[in-house]
């Protein structure tokens, strides 16, 4: 050993933990249901850490834990397109979405009412673009730049451009009420 860390070493672990909740939110989009995300975050994760000696050191962790993300997510997709299977009732977890709900829900009832409504209108806008657009819109709420994303994506910055356009005025045509 030459004194140097080791790339799948503990600290690039770490430091790829500190993502779990940014690439949970993206997978949560991607999958439709939190038991999925979960998984899907979990394989990422598995991926990583295995191809941890490809990752560059000063590059951007958080771009290249995305991208491994969206590519394990279609990979997965296009095995289950190949092979479905049929879940069962032990594949939906109640309590812990009723538990969810209850802490983000606080003080006034009228207006815990009004954001659960709106956080359902947003999700169904945000469910009823394309995989492609909720992936660039999630990505930019993330805080990832367009350079950023478009390293995700495997495409050029012009491309990642026009989607976060058409996406965003897909979101505005969907939630036009709450402009009103």
């Amino acid at each position: 050993m030459d004194g140097r860390e080791d790339p799948g070493g503990p600290g690039l672990g770490r430091e790829a933990l500190a993502y779990a909740d940014a690439l949970y939110n993206l997978a949560r989009y991607l999958t439709g249901n939190g038991a999925d995300a979960e998984d899907l975050v979990q394989e990422t994760y598995t991926r990583a850490l295995g191809a941890a000696a490809q990752f560059r050191p000063g590059s951007n962790l958080k771009a290249w834990l995305f991208r491994i993300l969206r590519n394990t997510f279609y990979t997965l997709y296009r095995q289950r397109r190949s092979h479905p299977t049929v879940g069962g009732l032990d594949t939906v977890d109640a309590d812990a979405q009723g538990a969810a709900e209850e802490t983000w829900l606080r003080d006034d009832i009228d207006l815990d009412r009004l954001r659960h409504l709106v956080a359902e209108d947003i999700e169904k806008a945000l469910l009823g673009l394309s995989e492609e657009a909720r992936t660039v819109i999630l990505l930019d709420l993330e805080g990832q730049t367009e350079t950023e994303i478009a390293e995700i994506l495997g495409c050029p910055v012009g491309t990642v451009k026009s989607r976060l356009a058409r996406a965003r005025s897909s979101l505005r045509l969907r939630l036009q009420d709450y402009a009103r």
